[in-house]
């Protein structure tokens, strides 16, 4: 699978996640825990225009992490997501990227950290809002291998971005095993 179809199809499947979202289920906890599923819906909205401004050679404009994504925010999610995928076609990987509250960083990695947020964020939200995890095994095995390569020990732990590594059998499937690596419990109901 090649960079622009992997980038393109987690984005998708993220996309319809987020669709999936009822209003009831806004204030219902994640896995994550710095976010509730309103507060999840907002960041990922708000982050997809932040890497779609790099992905085409801009800065964005305010903080993403302060983004409302309002009452269509899957609309507001894919036409940033179709910017960016159409941003690292159209510009390529090798260049330096620019990255809100992160300076330029090479290309690569921020690819790199982007489907990670896609697809772990996306697994976060459908398993709060009880929606089935759309996304396939050759995805999560794509990403957790990224993940590895890109993510260091040292933004791991209290005050971190990133929890430490909760331990899943090597024999899991890969989304399973993805989510330990970015600090999520698999067995475990949302906000545990």
């Amino acid at each position: 699978m090649s960079e622009i179809d992997l980038l393109s199809s987690v984005l998708t499947k993220t996309g319809d996640v987020i669709d999936g979202v009822a209003p009831d289920q806004l204030s219902g906890p994640t896995p994550c825990p710095d976010y509730d599923v309103g507060t999840l819906v907002d960041h990922l909205v708000g982050w997809v225009k932040a890497f779609e401004a790099g992905a085409n050679g801009r800065a964005y404009e305010g903080d993403p992490s302060a983004f409302h994504a309002g009452d269509d925010p899957a609309s507001q999610f894919r036409a940033a997501a179709d910017g960016l995928v159409a941003g690292w076609r159209d510009n390529g990987f090798d260049r330096m990227v620019t990255v809100t509250g992160g300076g330029e960083l090479p290309g690569e990695m921020v690819f790199n950290m982007t489907v990670m947020e896609y697809l772990t964020h996306g697994w976060d939200l459908a398993v709060a809002t009880g929606q089935p995890v759309p996304y396939g095994e050759d995805e999560a095995a794509a990403v957790l291998g990224r993940a590895e390569g890109t993510l260091p020990p040292q933004y791991r732990g209290d005050g971190m971005p990133f929890g430490e590594i909760v331990p899943v059998s090597d024999a899991a499937p890969a989304i399973d095993r993805l989510a330990g690596f970015m600090g999520r419990d698999p067995s475990a109901p949302p906000g545990r």
